[in-house]
């Protein structure tokens, strides 16, 4: 998706560095955009326990990548498979509760074993990452391609008119790698040319719809009204709702 009309993903291999992971701090939007350069399993474990990232699948994609430099750091230690480990244990401490988190450090362990080499090792942790990432990005992707159906049949029984959808929290690019899994179908809808709205409920108490979820249609163009919370119920009394479309843990 965009930021200021250039295309980023949530989280990256540096450009310059392939022993940095770069990728967007999310405590400071919507008012600063800043890019953080992961270059430690202590700073992914800090980035994932502070929510510098958060969302199901962005969390997995961190953990691959913090499993890519656990390689990298086990492969100065005098032994590699307990520093391994160890920071297996420390980045899985990290969301106990969140699926993709475990499931990316189990994935990652899996693969690396695949060679006794320690340069294979760093190699395959480094490719995995990348392809957990991509698979993240292309599920999402998809998602926007499916759901997006939905929203055209409302369009067209509303002969062409603005289709006005609700949606709450952040299930938006920023909580996975790229288009979001509740919003893809939007930003979807956007590149066809269907005219959409979004009523963006502000999800107390960490308003990660009015900090998140409406910078990110901010910076892809799409209108967009935060309301409170408890708004919602108002709209759809009203009939000023047409769909409503959430993440689900």
């Amino acid at each position: 998706m965009k930021v200021e009309g250039k295309a980023y993903r949530t989280i990256w291999l540096n450009d310059d560095n392939e022993k940095i992971v770069s990728g967007i701090d999310q405590r400071f939007l919507p008012h600063q955009f800043v890019v953080e350069n992961l270059t430690s399993v202590d700073a992914f474990a800090t980035a994932i326990t502070d929510m510098h990232v958060r969302g199901a699948g962005l969390i997995g994609a961190t953990a691959g990548y913090g499993m890519y430099l656990a390689v990298l750091e086990a492969a100065q230690s005098l032994n590699f498979e307990a520093s391994l480990q160890a920071a297996a244990k420390k980045l899985k401490a990290t969301r106990p509760t969140a699926v993709n988190l475990e499931w990316a450090i189990n994935r990652q362990l899996h693969a690396i074993t695949q060679s006794n080499s320690i340069e294979e090792k760093i190699q395959i942790a480094k490719y995995t990452a990348a392809q957990i990432a991509d698979e993240d990005a292309d599920y999402c992707k998809r998602i926007g391609e499916q759901g997006v159906a939905l929203i055209e049949q409302i369009s067209q029984k509303k002969n062409g008119d603005v289709v006005h959808i609700l949606t709450h929290c952040n299930a938006g690019w920023l909580a996975f790698v790229d288009f979001g899994s509740a919003t893809a179908p939007i930003y979807e809808a956007q590149r066809r040319g269907i005219k959409v709205h979004v009523w963006v409920d502000e999800t107390r108490p960490r308003n990660q719809g009015a900090n998140l979820t409406a910078w990110e249609l901010l910076q892809q163009g799409i209108p967009h009204t935060v309301i409170a919370d408890n708004t919602g119920g108002h709209l759809m009394q009203h009939g000023l709702v047409d769909i409503v479309i959430t993440g689900a843990d």
